[in-house]
């Protein structure tokens, strides 16, 4: 069974992207949401997150999203350090949740494949791109956060320019309609 990576900065339509091949009967693994299951239900998880960022990591045994979000992205060591506890548990998950599939291939969706090298473990990626603008707006309507934390967030993802050449695949995510026909074009090409 091959996987394949999707991809994209913050705002790019993910998401979107992920529900398309859905519909196309592909099984999608979303890793941010299990990165966060596993942040609220993993005991092992959880204690070496209150070891790194403290107590006040979890309120009433829920992870507390802000005040973490507020320390790693403003503190490179601290996200790359919280990375390595939270991606390895994310790797295994995927292995055994990919052994109950029954498909030519899965879709792993994870913000920052090519950062953190998970695009070594896939056998096509797929980046979807918008231009930074368009992004920011879309966050800024989806999230009720500021540009300015939008933009902290977009500065620990790599630029498109740069991930564009490690993509097997870009998708250009302005149209749905044509979206729509890029994600069926690719999709042949990979189930075949």
């Amino acid at each position: 069974m091959k996987v394949v990576g999707l991809t994209g900065g913050i705002g790019s339509g993910k998401s979107t992207v992920a529900k398309m091949f859905e519909k196309l009967g592909v099984p999608i693994y979303i890793s941010d949401d299990e990165a966060k299951k596993l942040m609220n239900e993993d005991d092992d998880v959880k204690k070496k997150i209150i070891a790194l960022l403290g107590e006040n990591s979890y309120v009433d045994e829920t992870l507390n999203r802000g005040y973490i979000a507020n320390i790693v992205f403003n503190d490179p060591l601290k996200l790359e350090k919280l990375n390595a506890i939270v991606h390895p548990a994310v790797a295994k998950h995927f292995d055994s949740w990919k052994s109950l599939q029954d498909s030519v291939y899965v879709i792993k969706e994870a913000a920052i494949l090519f950062e953190n090298g998970g695009h070594t473990q896939c056998d096509y990626t797929i980046l979807v791109s918008v231009p930074s603008e368009i992004r920011i707006q879309r966050v800024l309507k989806r999230d009720n956060i500021t540009k300015e934390q939008v933009l902290s967030r977009m500065n620990n993802q790599w630029e498109d320019a740069k991930k564009i050449p490690l993509a097997d695949f870009v998708i250009y995510n302005l149209d749905l309609k044509d979206t729509d026909k890029q994600v069926n074009r690719i999709h042949k090409v990979i189930s075949s």
